[in-house]
């Protein structure tokens, strides 16, 4: 499907809805065997050109996937209860569910200033926490990625007025 200017906005609105009820995205990578990979990261950032950022401090085997094969799909569904139970009752989503954006993963490189702000403002209301400081206390890395296709996830016969 084409990325214009519509379908990004859509794409960004579903993406912040989903990452704000999950805390994260899913990132499918394929090893070297061909054995499928997800990797669950709450810190993917799209930005306002078809591409995006992701803070990579832990992912081990995407790493590993990434030596041979730099295509991913990143995945955000909404799993808000609240969405899920108003939809249902009206048998019609108000918007997507979810998407999947089929993009091309960058080497690691450090992260700006601007970059590390995004994932600050992110885990403001958790930094107090133990695991806050356990997990995102060394967030310093990033890989850009550039989105080459998307696909909405959907149920047909609750999305008349999307399609």
């Amino acid at each position: 499907m084409k990325i214009d200017d519509k379908n990004w906005n859509a794409i960004k609105n579903v993406f912040a809805q989903a990452q704000k009820a999950n805390m994260h995205a899913n990132i499918a990578s394929v090893s070297k065997e061909g054995i499928p990979n997800i990797t669950p990261i709450g810190t993917v950032f799209l930005n306002d050109n078809g591409t995006g950022i992701l803070f990579d401090s832990f992912s081990q085997q995407l790493a590993e996937n990434l030596k041979q094969n730099h295509n991913v799909c990143i995945s955000a569904v909404n799993s808000s209860k609240v969405f899920w139970l108003s939809s249902f009752i009206k048998g019609q989503f108000n918007s997507y569910p979810g998407v999947r954006l089929y993009a091309t993963l960058g080497d690691l490189r450090p992260a700006t200033k601007e970059e590390k702000l995004k994932v600050e403002t992110r885990i403001q209301s958790l930094k107090w926490t133990r695991g806050s400081k356990l997990i995102w206390s060394d967030f310093n890395h990033v890989r850009e990625f550039h989105i080459n296709d998307f696909r909405w996830v959907k149920y047909p016969n609750m999305m008349d007025t999307l399609d």
